[in-house]
């Protein structure tokens, strides 16, 4: 069932406008755990960083699996509130990952396989993890997915490698909610439309796309104001 999204006159969303908090820097290789924050949201911070920052309070992160998690729970490391787990995972072993038990929802980037991104996206929903989508997807692959996260209970977390790809998963994300053609708004993203949303058609669209992670969220944010978006 589409969830309506009333448009009207541009205005003010305060707090929780459609861009608060959605953009995470991604890892980089080399940052230290104590160099973490002044991001719009979240930055995702690798495991493996955390491990060896005992006394360093590395404040609320994304933490990015690349170890396992049971060597977190042993080893010393950095204090921190994990805002939610992010997890690179082979479609051949997206049964260990659904397996996992974290104190925080984990979202979980399925590879290259024999699962569709669509079906990934199903078997993640259905059993209560968050579907990751990744950057450079298809507009086939991406109105597939999103046709499943309209009806699911959980929401998705992305990737993008620009201001343009935000602005399409944005678009994609309020066409599947309100029933629109979602491959032409993915094709043809129109800024115009995401600002006129109130606050409640904003927040509905956020309980849908938790946060993309990018390498540069001051830049994609500078770019998504220069085209409107606040």
């Amino acid at each position: 069932m589409a969830i309506p999204l009333s448009l009207g006159v541009p205005r003010s969303r305060g707090p929780q406008s459609l861009l608060e908090g959605l953009l995470s820097a991604a890892p980089t290789a080399g940052v230290s755990a104590d160099t973490i924050g002044g991001t719009v949201g979240p930055r995702v911070v690798l495991a493996s960083t955390l491990i060896g920052c005992h006394g360093t309070d590395a404040g609320r992160i994304i933490v990015g699996l690349d170890i396992d998690p049971a060597e977190l729970r042993t080893r010393e490391q950095a204090s921190y509130e994990a805002v939610r787990f992010h997890l690179d995972c082979p479609a051949a072993q997206l049964g260990d990952a659904l397996a996992l038990r974290l104190p925080s929802p984990l979202a979980v980037f399925v590879g290259d396989g024999e699962l569709g991104l669509a079906e990934s996206a199903q078997q993640l929903a259905d059993a209560g993890r968050i579907p990751g989508l990744g950057s450079g997807c298809s507009i086939g692959e991406v109105a597939d997915f999103l046709a499943v996260l309209a009806h699911a209970d959980v929401g998705y977390v992305a990737r993008a490698c620009d201001a343009a790809e935000v602005l399409a998963l944005l678009s994609g994300t309020v066409a599947s909610l309100r029933g629109d053609n979602v491959r032409s708004a993915l094709a043809d993203p129109t800024a115009e439309k995401l600002t006129a949303l109130g606050p409640e058609a904003a927040e509905a669209v956020r309980e849908v796309l938790l946060g993309i992670e990018v390498s540069d969220p001051a830049r994609v944010s500078r770019e998504l104001a220069a085209a409107g978006l606040r």
